[in-house]
């Protein structure tokens, strides 16, 4: 067993065997767990889980494949496994962990959300695809919802700042820069294509309470948070957006706390490239400043991923706990990350740690973890642990079923609608548009009334004249040609008078309201 305050992950296979324990009062100094496919990585995530939920740490994780859900089932006790545990000088013992299951499309966990303004514009910016005129644009379109406190909630909201920017171009690029109708059409057809893919049931609220995801059970016991992405990784840039976003929102929202006897929470990030491939230098500088500053906040940050390279160098530099799984040297690119792998570890004199990368098992890994005064100690070749909880994924049957036993149940199943940027540039738009409507209606009416009585009262006239011209000869003879010519002539002249004198009037009386 593991001494108090640390995690046994594997014996190590020299001279002298030893445990290999990661020391957790140092586990908030990140990690890297590496290796080529099939040689063992999500076991030893799974066994890093296991050992951080039973010391009361809890842990997120993406679970690529489905296969980390098995740790809410007890494992079983395969013959390889109990032969492991003998060589660790350990008993086997099948165990089950406390788990919570995540969905971003809420097919398979709890649907996780967040808000457009919470993303921000520079993971959105990528999330898009968007080049740098594009991205300023969205800036612009952030700040101007910002200023006007209008709440920047899920993608429709969105749309309708966009179409503002574009409906009143020229009047904010005299104060922001030019907002290029081209860039807006842009991004409305790059946020098209996001609603196509599902984005939309991630941006939205409820809004996940990170909180949520650092609780631990009756026993003490930490919550393994697994987020279902055999789906997402078919959207490898909203994977990495959202991933990149929780990061950054744990850095904001946690206070400093120092080195503490153990981490609040230890985040995995498996295929761990994703998250750099293509990404603009800000965005990088922006992840490794989170990386070395969210230490500080008691958050372990640990990158699963197949080849070392695929973390830069100033990353990689800050990833203090190390497991190396095999790697394959058939290309010159892999000979170069064989020799990389190598070169970040302290040396043992006992073996050559290139060679030994290339020659490691199914199970085998070399290791290096932080000693008591934060150095990294000498590499060894070690053994694995075997893991407590099934190895394999659960049945949708007993997926579900926890689901429902979940402590999270109704909190964030159902979308909430409230009041945002939506509807209220569509309240703007109806108390601008009321008053010229207003104004249209009561000119047109009064025109018309002092048109009517004017030509009703010579019209008036006219009748009571021919009336007495033909009184005591019975019935009015019809009017002559002439008559008809006269009396059309003076009812249009009434009626265009009195529409002018009414025109007159309304805008003596209105004043500029007419005009707007």
């Amino acid at each position: 067993m593991s001494e108090a305050g640390t995690i046994l992950v594997g014996r190590s296979t020299g001279r002298t065997p030893k445990p290999e324990v990661l020391t957790l009062r140092l586990a908030n100094r990140h990690g890297l767990v590496a290796g080529a496919t099939g040689t063992g990585k999500t076991v030893t995530l799974q066994v890093l889980a296991e050992g951080f939920s039973n010391a009361g740490v809890p842990v997120f994780a993406a679970d690529i494949k489905g296969d980390l859900s098995g740790l809410a089932a007890a494992g079983e006790a395969k013959p390889h496994f109990v032969k492991r545990a003998e060589e660790l000088g350990i008993p086997y013992e099948p165990d089950r962990f406390p788990t919570v299951f995540w969905d971003l499309f809420g097919e398979q966990g709890h649907p996780i959300r967040c808000t457009v303004t919470e993303m921000g514009p520079l993971l959105l910016a990528r999330l898009l695809e968007l080049n740098d005129i594009q991205e300023g644009v969205l800036n612009i379109a952030f700040r101007v919802a910002d200023e006007n406190q209008w709440p920047l909630i899920d993608l429709k909201d969105l749309r309708a700042l966009l179409a503002f920017l574009s409906e009143n171009a020229k009047e904010l690029s005299a104060t922001y820069g030019n907002v290029a109708s081209a860039s807006i059409g842009a991004i409305q057809r790059a946020l098209l294509v996001l609603e196509n893919q599902g984005a939309a049931q991630f941006l939205g609220e409820p809004a996940l309470n990170l909180s949520d995801f650092m609780r631990t059970d009756r026993e003490g016991r930490g919550f393994v948070n697994i987020l279902a992405a055999d789906k997402l990784m078919q959207r490898p840039r909203l994977y990495a957006s959202f991933l990149l976003w929780m990061l950054s929102e744990l850095f904001e929202q946690l206070p400093e706390v120092g080195d503490l006897d153990k981490p609040k929470l230890v985040f995995f990030f498996d295929e761990a490239h994703l998250l750099f491939n293509d990404a603009p230098k800000a965005l990088l500088d922006a992840v490794e400043q989170v990386v070395r500053l969210i230490r500080s906040k008691g958050v372990g940050v640990y990158f699963v991923t197949q080849n070392p390279l695929d973390v830069p160098e100033t990353v990689l530099g800050q990833l203090g706990n190390r497991v190396q799984h095999a790697l394959r040297a058939f290309t010159p690119r892999d000979q170069r990350a064989v020799r990389a792998a190598a070169e970040t570890f302290r040396q043992n004199p006992g073996f050559d740690v290139a060679k030994a990368i290339t020659e490691l098992a199914v199970g085998e890994a070399l290791v290096s973890f932080l000693e008591a005064k934060g150095t990294p100690s000498m590499v060894e070749r070690a053994l694995i642990a075997p893991p407590q909880g099934r190895v394999g994924p659960l049945t949708p049957a007993e997926r579900a079923a926890l689901i429902q036993q979940s402590p999270y149940r109704g909190k964030y199943d159902e979308a909430v609608d409230n009041e945002s940027a939506y509807e209220m540039l569509a309240k703007r738009k109806d108390l601008d548009s009321a008053p010229a409507e207003a104004a249209a209606q009561t000119e047109g009416g009064l025109s018309g009334m002092l048109g009517g009585w004017l030509g009703g009262l010579l019209g008036g006239e006219a009748a009571q004249a021919d009336t007495a011209k033909g009184k005591g000869r019975g019935r009015r003879p019809p009017p002559s040609l002439a008559e008809q010519v006269l009396g059309n002539a003076a009812r249009s002249m009434a009626r265009k008078v009195g529409t002018e004198v009414g025109n007159a009037i309304l805008r003596n009386v209105l004043g500029g309201l007419t005009k707007r």
